[in-house]
């Protein structure tokens, strides 16, 4: 597996999110056939409370597996979004194989941006 990469990111109260990346090995799209995905949203590190969770099973978090491309693609609606607090955060994106093995993909940290109009 590949090491995490840092990506921090902005996400606008009120407003969808998306957010998507393609991966490949060696120019190979990777083969993620039934694997699971996971990512919290945290003010910080250690704090106990979750600002947004995504998942494969929620619809947070779509694994899109074809010939030509393997795509993780994130999506908040604009409804989770608006209930975000103006605040930064950290988050990491974790993948789960077949066999329960966890990998952790990407790790930064977040920006939840005001919304003005509302």
């Amino acid at each position: 597996m590949i090491a995490p990469q840092e990506i921090d990111l902005t996400i606008y109260q009120g407003a969808t999110y998306r957010k998507s990346w393609d991966l490949a090995s060696n120019d190979t799209p990777m083969d993620l056939t039934g694997w699971t995905a996971r990512m919290q949203i945290r003010e910080k590190l250690k704090s106990d409370v979750v600002l947004q969770e995504l998942t494969t099973e929620n619809d947070g978090i779509v694994i899109d597996v074809a010939a030509e491309y393997t795509r993780i693609s994130l999506y908040i609606n604009p409804v989770d979004t608006a209930s975000l607090p103006v605040k930064k955060g950290v988050y990491d994106l974790e993948l789960i194989d077949v066999n329960g093995d966890v990998a952790r993909l990407l790790m930064g940290k977040v920006v939840i941006d005001q919304e003005v109009t509302r």
